[in-house]
């Protein structure tokens, strides 16, 4: 078996470096592998590790492919979730991560289906939702 996650989200973001920066600040994310790019602008891949699960992302290469990462203003078509142990930590890391650039799209709110859930979309673009079990 390949120690890689059998899935796990592949982001294009531009620029990397700073996405790396801010999901390390704000999703207490844990850099696991980093391969810069031949021009040293630009990066390759790296792996993430956050809230126990894999994260890899690069620079967008349109010389290989038509990729672009998401406008912050556009509506988004994919969103990542993040599953956490308690409800106190959704309301943490969305005050964290808002303080750092993200903007609240649903700000922490107990739901019918029994979790503390949240949503932020981060400052490039991506669409994060949150969620950690209500006390019953």
């Amino acid at each position: 078996m390949s120690a890689r996650p059998p899935v796990a989200p592949y982001l294009t973001v531009s620029p990397a470096a700073g996405a790396i920066a801010f999901y390390t600040a704000a999703f207490d994310a844990k850099q696991k592998a980093l391969m810069p790019a031949l021009d040293g602008l630009r990066i390759m891949h790296c792996e993430l590790e956050i809230n126990g699960g894999a994260l890899f992302l690069a620079d967008a290469f349109p010389e290989f492919g038509k990729t672009r990462g998401p406008l912050p203003s556009e509506p988004v078509i994919m969103s990542v979730s993040l599953e956490f142990a308690t409800a106190e930590q959704v309301d943490e890391v969305f005050a964290r991560a808002t303080k750092l650039g993200a903007s609240g799209e649903v700000t922490p709110t107990d739901s019918f289906w029994g979790t503390r859930t949240a949503i932020v979309r981060d400052p490039f673009g991506h669409r994060w939702i949150m969620n950690g079990p209500l006390k019953r």
